[in-house]
């Protein structure tokens, strides 16, 4: 799947990870426009999460050593934005592999568009709320979070996937072109309506962020001169087959990557949207086989995260650790 090089690497990483001390995990409610959890490096032993009021219908088998003591100090921070109807835990097998190597992750619930929350996923709001939902999320976790002194401040980076990606790029200064996507919107849908209906708000940038992982994001917003403003290191990751009724293509994820500005680290990967999701436990694979079921057939979704997340673990160790 990926260079034999990389291989060996992702090898080494996975060892170090697996040698690290536990995921540490604190969940957060503070009310519907701040709810989420914050993976740390800890000790002790992972255990099943119960998620108590921020409960979703599915067991999506978080682990962790819930509420434990932050093990280091002026640790680098990763805000993490999950896609179209996610959630904060989608992705909690990179958020504990990067708390394993000496990270700080955290990931909210976007409001409107999240599992438990779909009021506003189709509309053209939540494309314009999304970026400031991360700027939230940010002052939260530097501001007044509990542990907010185990952070650096100066060393901030940004995971976003599909939706969330559009996220993270809108986030780091690629300004969303709505009239470009709305030429090409013409379904009947109220996106399309509002996209039409006439001139659309900047969301906000934010020059906190020093670097990104951006995965699967929707193109259709994005051009090479608004791509042109992103001036920070980027690692970018496209899947190569498309998934049926998944609003992310391959030829514009691969325009998108053609695009990039500088010298951006870009992987293609041979299978379909999700497999950037963590891997889906028995009961999630029985109630969402959408989400869990992987192109081609027989793909093993456990051992690419594992390449996966290595990848994402050594890009930003460069460049937020200076490679320590």
């Amino acid at each position: 799947m990926l260079h034999a090089t990389f291989r060996a690497c992702a090898l080494v990483l996975a060892c170090w990870a697996s040698a690290a001390q536990a995921a540490g995990i604190q969940l957060f409610n503070r009310g519907p426009d701040l709810s989420g959890a914050i993976w740390y490096p800890c000790a002790g032993k992972p255990a099943h999460v119960e998620l108590g009021d921020l409960a979703v219908a599915v067991d999506y088998g978080l682990q962790g050593v819930k509420d434990c003591p932050v093990t280091g100090t002026r640790l680098p921070l990763v805000i993490f934005s999950h896609g179209y109807k996610g959630w904060f835990g989608g992705h909690h097998a990179t958020a504990a592999a990067l708390a394993d190597a000496g990270f700080v992750v955290a990931a909210i619930n976007h409001p409107g568009d999240n599992g438990n929350d779909t009021s506003r996923s189709d509309e053209l709001s939540s494309f314009l709320s999304r970026p400031a939902d991360m700027v939230r999320l940010l002052d939260f976790v530097l501001n007044d979070w509990k542990d907010r002194a185990a952070v650096d401040p100066a060393r901030v980076g940004l995971f976003g996937f599909s939706k969330g990606g559009y996220t993270g790029l809108a986030l780091i200064g690629a300004t969303p072109d709505f009239a470009r996507k709305a030429r090409g919107c013409t379904d009947i849908t109220k996106f399309c309506e509002q996209l039409r209906s006439g001139e659309t708000l900047a969301p906000p940038t934010e020059p906190r962020v020093r670097a990104a992982v951006i995965a699967e994001p929707p193109s259709g917003f994005f051009t090479s001169d608004n791509l042109a403003a992103i001036k920070i290191p980027l690692q970018f990751w496209r899947a190569e087959l498309a998934t049926p009724g998944v609003d992310v293509d391959p030829a514009g994820t691969a325009r998108v990557a053609r695009n990039l500005p500088g010298k951006p680290d870009i992987h293609n990967v041979p299978a379909s949207h999700f497999v950037f999701l963590a891997p889906c436990s028995r009961e999630l694979a029985a109630a969402l086989p959408r989400i869990c079921t992987d192109l081609p057939a027989g793909f093993d979704r456990v051992a690419f995260q594992r390449e996966f997340n290595a990848s994402v673990i050594g890009f930003f160790r460069e460049q937020l650790m200076g490679g320590r």
